[in-house]
Parts: structure tokens; sequence; C-alpha cells
């Protein structure tokens, strides 16, 4: 049932990012720091990312974070279910629908993000390098979840948008709603975040 529960959670993650890039209203936090670096580096954006992925996750494994099988299926099924759902025409069309329609596009991917997150968190089967992040800074500070990640959001769109990363209304909207959407998820979905070492079942 843990590995359902990874793979339900990375699975509804994917769903949750394709929701808002189909509404075109500005990318999350994190791709915003992406496009910057890409910007300033003069290399390709998904190069970049893989750069910050790796720099994530020395910093996680730094703070004690160790990697699981959920930690590199992160990387792998959130990519596979990206690729799937921009390859078919579901929304195709959004972009050209109105604003409050593509508005409520990313509220439910917000919150699509959120409820896979803390599934996928709460299977204890290693967290992704940026969850990982926010799972360390919650056990290091003793602050809540939903204030870790939103802090982690927080950082990274600042960082993001002074290196000239793309920023729209529905980046803004991610970076404020993900930290208690993720905290209401956990909540709600009675899942608690890693609280040691992760060691995979045989």
């Amino acid at each position: 049932m843990r590995y359902v529960k990874l793979l339900t959670g990375l699975v509804l993650f994917g769903v949750g990012l394709w929701l808002g890039l189909v509404a075109e209203l500005g990318v999350g936090p994190w791709d915003v720091l992406t496009g910057g670096l890409s910007q300033q580096l003069g290399t390709p954006f998904g190069r970049t990312a893989i750069g910050v992925s790796v720099v994530v996750l020395l910093i996680g494994l730094a703070a004690r974070v160790r990697p699981g099988i959920g930690t590199l299926l992160n990387v792998v099924v959130i990519g596979v279910v990206l690729d799937v759902l921009l390859a078919t025409p579901l929304l195709a069309d959004l972009d050209a629908q109105p604003v409050l329609l593509r508005l409520a596009t990313v509220v439910l991917g917000i919150a699509t993000v959120a409820a896979g997150s803390a599934l996928y968190i709460g299977a204890h089967l290693g967290p992704g390098p940026r969850d990982g992040l926010m799972v360390a800074l919650h056990h290091r500070t003793g602050w809540r979840i939903g204030t870790c990640r939103a802090l982690l959001e927080g950082v990274v769109l600042v960082l993001g948008a002074l290196l000239g990363g793309p920023v729209g209304v529905g980046t803004v909207m991610f970076a404020a709603g993900i930290g208690p959407a993720v905290q209401v998820a956990f909540r709600v979905l009675r899942q608690t975040p890693v609280a040691r070492p992760v060691e995979v079942p045989a």
C-alpha cells in the first residue's frame, strides 16, 4: 500500500503541474528560478533544471534527508505524466478561455499538487529533492510543514525573479497557496512527513 500511495501521489503531483501549465498564467516558483538561471548562464532550460535538482538533492543530503525509491520515482513518474498529458488535446484551448476559468484551473492545480505531495511524502519512501528540503526545514526548526513549504517557495520565487525568470499571477498564487494547501492536505489525508532516514523495504 505504501507503493500505491507513492505512485498515486506522484501522478497527482504531475496532474497538478500540468493544470498550472495549461492555464498559462505563470510558472511555479521553482520553474521561475530555473528560467532565471537558464538566462543568466546561457544553458538550456532542461539541463538547468537537472542542475538545480542535483544541487537541491545535495543540500538535502547534507541536512540528513536520505533519498529513497520515492526520490528517484519523483523525477521519472512526474515527468512521464506531464509528457503524456501535454501530448493530448485535453485542455489544449484553455488559454483562449475566460481568465476566471483559467484562475480556477490554477487553484485546482495547487490543490492537486498539495494532495499529491502529502500522499507521496506520507508513503515514507523518500521525498523528492525539493520536498526533502521542506521536510528537513520542518524537522530542524519545528515549524509547521505548510510554513516551511511557503517559505521555500517564496525564497525561490524572489531569487528567480531577481534573475529574470518568468513570473505571472499563477506564480504568485502558487507561491502563496501551496504552503497552506500542503498543510491542509497532510491533515485531511492523515499523512505525516518523514520523521527519520528512510529504509526501503525489501
